[in-house]
């Protein structure tokens, strides 16, 4: 099977794996993983940040940073589609009491025009607007990538309304692999970011959270308490490293490679882009309903040996990485020429 359902779905390498056997480790709890900690410091480096804490998910350090920023009754700000909105069980209220105010995007993009007088006022009635929470790239919106300019604009207005800022960045390795941005570039406009290693870098279990010591000591104590604190772990943060140091590269190429089913797509009647123009690694698509309905495409690419995701009743998806070779998607864009219409 060529496996594009998504970029979690990697196996570690050989290479990975020979260096998760060779992590020398300890108690994280007690600060005595040496691996974890040569972590922490590679990703605070790379994203210019003082400090960054190692989480098991990209899920449980966005719910960190919720906590970091927000109080009962307070309000964050996300585009529509965001994934702390649409993918993360209710985090933010079932875990910090936070509601979140959600504003249509454009491809799940936010600006400056779209968030003006978004802001609540100080007033007993309303919830206080505390965070403006970005995604890049942005999944939903079908991998669409944030401008550097609009989020410089979007910072600027929100220190202007004592805002914090928070970056959900699982992908923002895509986003740099994209634009040739570096990935302290994007981070400094933001008060902490999460990256995630389990997606286009393919380790197997994964993520950090980056921001200034104050607010990675008390993320420490909001790990412990959402159950997220581990031990002798070295061996996993020995996976994200690996990626770190050896992955980096394949992002160009699955980005490449998306195009191709990108191209498929288009040439299929049916079957439609959304957005129509593809920016990294993920292809989202409608189906018509004159040829059925997403899982009815998904199951006859199936029985041609190609996996893709219905994430909707017309809705699929399709994500390139590094387990699926140009080989691959090659011959996954000629099955959905082929068959994707029965």
């Amino acid at each position: 099977m060529i496996d594009l359902r998504s970029d979690t779905v990697t196996k570690p390498t050989a290479a990975m794996r020979a260096a998760m056997l060779a992590a020398e480790v300890g108690d994280d709890v007690f600060g005595e993983d040496p691996t974890v900690r040569a972590l922490e410091e590679r990703v605070a480096s790379e994203l210019g940040k003082e400090a960054a804490i190692f989480t098991p998910s990209g899920t449980m350090a966005n719910q960190i940073a919720v906590r970091l920023h927000c109080r009962h009754g307070d309000e964050l700000i996300c585009e529509t589609t965001s994934h702390v909105l649409l993918w993360e069980g209710g985090g933010p209220a079932a875990l910090s009491g936070a509601t979140v105010r959600p504003i249509d995007g454009d491809n799940g993009l936010l600006s400056i025009e779209k968030l003006a007088g978004k802001v609540r006022p100080d007033d007993i009635h309303s919830t206080r607007t505390k965070l403006i929470w970005l995604e890049n790239t942005h999944n939903r919106g079908g991998g669409t990538i944030q401008s550097i300019d609009s989020i410089r604009a979007i910072a600027s207005w929100a220190r202007s309304e004592k805002l914090a800022m928070h970056l959900d960045g699982a992908r923002l390795w895509n986003a740099v692999a994209a634009t040739g941005i570096a990935a302290d570039e994007w981070a400094t406009h933001f008060d902490t970011v999460s990256v995630c290693f389990s997606k286009g870098l393919g380790a197997p279990v994964g993520s950090a959270l980056a921001g200034t010591q104050s607010l990675i000591r008390e993320a420490r104590r909001v790990r412990k308490l959402f159950g997220g604190a581990m031990r002798q772990v070295g061996f996993l943060a020995a996976a994200c490293l690996h990626a770190l140091d050896h992955h980096m590269p394949q992002l160009v190429v699955d980005h490449a490679n998306a195009q191709l089913i990108a191209s498929a797509v288009r040439e299929t009647a049916g079957l439609k882009l959304t957005p129509g123009e593809v920016a990294s690694n993920l292809v989202w698509m409608e189906v018509d309903p004159s040829i059925g309905s997403a899982k009815d495409v998904a199951n006859r690419l199936r029985e041609h040996g190609v996996l893709v995701a219905a994430l909707g009743d017309q809705t699929l998806r399709a994500c390139t990485h590094l387990d699926v070779s140009t080989a691959d998607c090659k011959l996954a864009a000629d099955a959905i020429r082929r068959h994707a219409r029965g």
